[in-house]
C-alpha cells in the first residue's frame, strides 16, 4: 500500500499507512542515534542524544501499542522522507572538518528529524480522533510531547553553547 497508489481509499487506510511510516522512521532514528552520539564531541550533546535514544525506544513501544489497539499487524513501510534527512545529514557531516561545527551540524540534523516526526504525530492524532480512536490518540500524544521536549532541549543546547562554539 503506497501513499500515491489506489490502495489507500479511506482515512483509516491512510492512518494505517502513516502508522507504518512512523514505525519505520522511529526505528531508523533509533538505529542512527548511536552513530550520532559517537560523532558528537560535546559531552552535553552526547548526553542529549542518549536521552533521545531512550525517548525513541519509548516512542517505538507506543507505536506498537497503537498497532495493537487498532488491530493492525505490525509492519514498516519505507519512509523516503526520513531516509532523505539522514542522507543529507551524513553528506554534510562528511564535509565538516571542525568538530565544533560538526556538533552544530548534528544538532541541525536532529532538529530536522524531530520536526518531521512531530508533524507526523500531530497529523496522526487528528486522524485518530476523527476515526473515533482516542485510545490510539493518547499514545500518539505522548510521543508528540516527548518529541517536542527533545526538540526544545536541543534548541536550548544549540543556543546556549554549540552554535556559539561553532561560530
Amino acid at each position: 500500500m503506497g501513499l500515491f497508489t489506489k490502495d489507500i481509499r479511506t482515512l483509516n487506510d491512510l492512518f494505517v499507512h502513516q502508522l507504518k511510516d512512523l514505525y519505520y522512521a522511529e526505528n531508523r532514528i533509533a538505529k542512527s542515534l548511536p552513530d550520532m552520539m559517537r560523532k558528537a564531541t560535546n559531552p552535553e550533546l552526547k548526553r542529549d542524544f542518549a536521552l533521545q535514544l531512550a525517548q525513541t525506544e519509548a516512542s517505538i513501544a507506543n507505536v506498537l501499542e497503537v498497532f495493537r489497539l487498532h488491530g493492525v499487524e505490525v509492519e514498516a513501510v519505507t519512509c523516503p522522507a526520513i531516509d532523505g534527512i539522514f542522507k543529507e545529514a551524513e553528506e554534510v557531516a562528511g564535509e565538516v572538518g571542525d568538530k565544533k561545527v560538526l556538533d552544530a551540524a548534528l544538532i541541525a540534523a536532529a532538529h530536522a528529524i524531530e520536526q518531521y516526526v512531530m508533524t507526523r504525530y500531530a497529523t496522526m492524532i487528528g486522524w485518530a480522533h476523527k476515526l473515533g480512536r482516542p485510545d490510539c490518540a493518547s499514545f500518539l500524544e505522548k510521543n508528540l510531547k516527548d518529541e517536542k521536549d527533545t526538540d526544545a532541549r536541543l534548541t536550548r543546547l544549540a543556543d546556549a553553547e554549540i552554535d556559539r562554539l561553532a561560530a
